[in-house]
């Protein structure tokens, strides 16, 4: 079976790490097409032996021009499925898809839908307009969470479309390393016993960066010796506005919050957390807590998207645009990391969750499932 998927670029981001670990992973023939460039993923795409073809669309200028190139691509590749991912690719490709002949299609929705309004009125009016067309365009939709599902549906998506299949993680490559840690402590500066927190993600409005700088800056002032670690674009020290809410909140560069920028290095570097802290106000099915988990790493997250459902009774979840809340979550967090210094029993409370948390991920979110979960799907939309 051929899949061509269809997305609107493969820089960094939840959507576009998912895709490259289904394509790398699937026994299936995949195509991938990038309507930008070839972004972050596109090397090592195409070194796994994946087809990519980039369309150099110009961001939030897609013309008629575009829409037939990417016709006559999907035209010569003749893929038995096409498989979109976002709102863009999931109205422009899902329609140009249709027209070139392919009743096989399944639309991919990798956010939940809340506060779309308030940051991207693009993809909201995307998204609305797509709920409307879902009834006649995909075959199948895809979501990436239970709650991101029952949103859309609430906007109209047709339901009895819809099949939720979570992200799945390579196992072997996040996974608990004494070794890891030590070196990236290490390098960091940073004390074995030193509790350090991190979020790992890029610099984003969704991310709510600025609730997660207040809340720790009162986390501090119960746990002073506490330092966080920013990993992501953005994160670094000429962003004006970062900088000022460092200011702000009287937090030291480099010795109270370290700004790691975009890395590479994450599955070694993500051993060095303590506790890994999602502040986001929307998110779909958040990759870094998996991913953080199956380090052996708890987590405080907010409750948005299924982040509660990741963490089940293995972590602390707060209310979303709540620093307060947030604050009060972290504490609970380090309080049960204990002191440096903290007694066997203490340490042994804290080992028996990071076992927790790593075994949960084994158990529900393994590649190998959600693999399974999308030729599943793809192979029963051929039988109908």
């Amino acid at each position: 079976m051929k899949v061509v998927h269809l997305i609107s670029g493969l820089g960094q981001g939840g959507a576009e790490t998912v895709l490259t670990r289904l394509v790398t992973h699937s026994t299936y023939e995949h195509v991938v097409v990038s309507f930008s460039d070839e972004g972050v993923f596109g090397d090592q795409l195409r070194e796994a032996g994946i087809a990519v073809y980039t369309l150099n669309m110009r961001p939030g200028k897609i013309g008629l021009k575009d829409l037939m190139a990417l016709k006559r691509l999907l035209k010569e590749l003749r893929p038995e499925i096409v498989q979109t991912w976002m709102y863009h690719a999931d109205l422009f490709g899902g329609i140009v898809a249709r027209m070139a002949g392919f009743s096989h299609l399944a639309w991919g929705i990798r956010n939940s839908g809340a506060s779309l309004k308030e940051t991207s009125k693009t993809n909201y009016y995307l998204a609305r307009i797509s709920a409307w067309l879902s009834r006649f365009i995909p075959q199948r939709i895809i979501v990436c969470g239970e709650q991101a599902a029952k949103i859309h549906a609430s906007w109209g998506y047709a339901a009895e479309k819809m099949v939720v299949i979570q992200n799945g993680y390579n196992l072997e490559q996040w996974k608990p390393s004494q070794e890891n840690r030590q070196q990236s402590r290490q390098h960091l500066g940073l004390f074995e016993d030193t509790p350090v927190l991190g979020f790992i993600a890029r610099w984003n409005p969704l991310k709510d960066h600025p609730s997660l700088l207040k809340a720790f800056a009162m986390a501090k002032k119960k746990y002073p010796d506490a330092v966080l670690i920013l990993v992501g674009k953005g994160l670094e020290k000429n962003n004006e506005t970062l900088m000022a809410l460092l200011n702000q909140y009287q937090l030291i560069p480099d010795k109270d919050v370290l700004l790691l920028g975009l890395r590479t290095d994450v599955p070694k570097l993500m051993p060095a957390l303590d506790i890994h802290v999602l502040s986001s106000i929307a998110e779909g099915f958040p990759n870094v807590v998996s991913e953080s988990m199956a380090c052996g790493v708890p987590n405080v997250v907010t409750d948005v998207g299924d982040a509660a459902l990741i963490v089940g009774e293995n972590g602390w979840v707060a209310q979303a645009a709540n620093p307060e809340d947030l604050a009060s979550k972290i504490n609970e967090a380090l309080a049960f990391l204990g002191e440096p210094g903290a007694n066997l029993v203490q340490k042994q409370a804290f080992q028996q969750l990071q076992s927790k948390v790593r075994q949960s991920v084994l158990e529900r979110f393994s590649i190998e499932i959600m693999v399974k979960q999308y030729e599943s799907t793809w192979a029963m939309m051929l039988r109908k």
